[in-house]
């Protein structure tokens, strides 16, 4: 997931999560539709990947 340039605490606040939310609206503030999808696409497959894999050890 591409938060480098976010610093969260170490107690990760609400505070943290707006931060989180305007740099990922900076990042894709300009994006079309199609731009935006692909890259939501992009940023969550290794996500689903990791849970495919936990779902497959828990069987």
């Amino acid at each position: 997931m591409m938060m480098n340039n976010v610093k969260i605490s170490p107690h990760f606040t609400i505070d943290d999560i707006h931060k989180i939310r305007y740099a990922n609206y900076e990042r894709t503030k300009n994006m079309t539709h199609r731009e935006l999808i692909e890259h939501t696409r992009k940023e969550a497959q290794p996500i689903l990947d990791r849970l495919a894999v936990m779902k497959k050890s828990q069987l």
